[in-house]
């Protein structure tokens, strides 16, 4: 089993609420940080503990809320110069709040803590939650354009129902995660290619496999905690503050994978899909019922073979088989940085075992899917 710290392990993160409803949130979101590590501290503007309690607050956090700001000077003790926080989250961020820190005006104990955290240039994080028409008028608009020019980051509301809503925990998590973080991957673009491919048979058939893509949705993730700018492509569920790119075929992929190295380029090409190796002849309508019949396959290329030879990125296969480990030594001497190999039983399961072969030699791991791609990248880097 790896031994894997939590990704928020020894830092602080500020939780900063203010008078949005969305605030009602903010017990789960404090106690999903925690689950990652996070040491965190409430700080509540006046309007925010009309919305919710401040003992529910300090309940969710393990520490006394902060309501205003004392003789104890706590929006310098955590967010000023040599300050013991290492983020503050705004969140949810209110239109009033937002257009406030743009203008420097610090009249509550939150807005306080966000010219405190700015003028140290600490990461801080801003997560917006209002009706749509607060959202989409023009001194929000230009408020958030000026704290983005500044290097604060947002994670976008979803627009619907007429309002701008809270994003979700796991986008909010997972952009702390990032900003908390060292970032040894700024500046790198990273290529993920996952789940697996449908090929038609006939009108209503498919030929697949029983890949679910959590492998490079977790490899993708993890690339964004680490700073990159990734792409991932599949067909599954859209993964969270990161560009998707949705793939069906193989064929499809291939287009894509293509297409974005030659008008992008990328430093990293992690290819987890369970890409067909076969597409098969398709049948005009749909086949008749009771009737045996034989289906022509035909053999497609490798994507990651042209992808090594054109553009020769940093680049992770996955060699899925019972011989995986004698397959993988031979598929190093193409060129892979390294070859993950595992077997066919941990397809579309939560956990995995696998062993990472590079020219260094080959490592055994085991666990979550996360975890196995935290290893990943852990070699990688």
């Amino acid at each position: 089993m790896i031994e894997c710290m939590q990704t928020l392990e020894g830092k602080t993160i500020v939780l900063a609420i203010t008078g949005s409803i969305a605030a009602v949130e903010d017990i789960k979101l404090a106690r999903a940080l925690r689950r990652k590590g996070a040491a965190v501290q409430g700080v509540m503007s006046e309007a925010a503990c009309r919305i919710v309690s401040p003992d529910a607050v300090t309940y969710a956090c393990d520490i006394p809320a902060i309501t205003k700001i004392s003789g104890m000077i706590e929006h310098v003790k955590f967010c000023g110069i040599d300050g013991s926080a290492d983020v503050l989250l705004i969140a949810p961020a209110t239109a009033n709040t937002i257009c406030k820190i743009a203008a420097g005006i610090d009249d509550t104990s939150v807005t306080t803590f966000a010219t405190t955290a700015i003028g140290r240039g600490m990461p801080v994080i801003i997560a917006p939650a209002m009706h749509e028409s607060m959202f989409c008028h023009p001194a929000v608009i230009e408020g958030i354009k000026k704290l983005k020019e500044w290097g604060i980051v947002f994670v976008s509301p979803s627009i619907s129902e007429n309002k701008a809503k809270f994003a979700s925990n796991d986008e909010i998590v997972l952009a702390v995660e990032r900003e908390a973080g060292k970032k040894p991957l700024d500046g790198k673009k990273v290529i993920v290619t996952a789940g697996a491919c449908r090929e038609k048979i006939d009108d209503i058939r498919i030929m697949t496999t029983r890949s679910g893509g959590r492998m490079g949705v977790e490899a993708a993730l993890e690339a964004y905690r680490l700073g990159a700018d990734v792409t991932i492509l599949h067909s599954g569920d859209a993964v969270p503050l990161i560009r998707n790119v949705i793939t069906d075929s193989a064929a499809d992929m291939r287009k894509a994978v293509m297409d974005i190295f030659e008008k992008e380029g990328a430093d990293y090409y992690i290819s987890a899909a369970a890409v067909s190796d076969y597409k098969p002849e398709i049948f005009e309508g749909k086949i008749p019922c009771g009737e045996d019949i034989s289906i022509k396959l035909i053999p497609l290329p490798k994507i990651i073979d042209e992808v090594v030879e054109k553009f020769r990125p940093v680049t992770v296969a996955f060699k899925l088989g019972w011989d995986a480990d004698l397959k993988a030594e031979e598929m190093l001497k193409k060129g892979f940085f390294m070859v993950a190999a595992n077997t066919p039983d941990t397809m579309g399961e939560n956990t995995g075992r696998y062993m990472l072969h590079t020219q260094k030699g080959k490592t055994e791991v085991y666990g979550s899917k996360e975890e196995v791609s935290k290893a990943i990248w852990k070699e990688l880097l």
